[in-house]
């Protein structure tokens, strides 16, 4: 499958880790992303808890060091997110996070949640937003996560530029569904 990957030297610029805020339509993200974002500083992802116990990924999964969630009890996810959050991202460590409720091949920017950006917020880093469009990668009929490949199907990565959150949020939570939003109609 060929991979269009843009925006990278926008890593580059970070003085700081930062919390990446993406879309998620595959796994093809969790195999990809921390490859093409390592050579900029460290990285790590905010994932469901029971992808811990996951066959075959448990291991790369935890190899992540990762924030995990329980996904049943939003308050305490919260809490976890920010303060395990901000410890890593003030030891150097960047985080990735996939705010919508599951994966979906269609971005409905309601499905984002804001804990991306009240994590930045808290600790005082920019964000990056992220615009992926990896729907090459189908879900699986068995097990979700191992669909075939569209090989005719281009994977595209977009890294937004910088920025930190000012105010309460919202302008920052729109300015990354917009990146998104975007980035997918002009991969359309």
């Amino acid at each position: 499958m060929r991979i269009d990957v843009s925006g990278l030297s926008h890593l580059k610029q970070l003085e700081s880790s930062a919390v990446l805020i993406g879309n998620h339509m595959s796994m093809m993200e969790t195999f990809l992303l921390p490859s093409m974002t390592r050579p900029f500083g460290p990285v790590t992802f905010v994932v469901k808890e029971s992808l811990l116990e996951y066959p075959i990924f448990k291991y790369i999964m935890r190899s992540r060091d990762p924030i995990a969630v329980t996904r049943t009890n939003p308050r305490q996810d919260l809490k976890t997110v920010l303060q395990e959050g901000t410890r890593k991202l003030q030891e150097g460590t960047s985080i990735i996070v996939f705010p919508q409720t599951t994966r979906a091949h269609v971005f409905d920017p309601a499905q984002m949640s804001t804990i991306g950006v009240k994590l930045a917020k808290k600790a005082n880093v920019p964000i990056v937003p992220i615009a992926l469009k990896t729907d090459g990668w189908q879900n699986g009929n068995r097990l979700k996560d191992f669909g075939q490949l569209d090989t005719g199907k281009v994977a595209f990565f977009s890294f937004g530029q910088p920025f930190l959150v000012e105010g309460k949020g919202e302008r920052e939570h729109e300015r990354v569904n917009h990146h998104i939003s975007s980035q997918l109609a002009a991969w359309s």
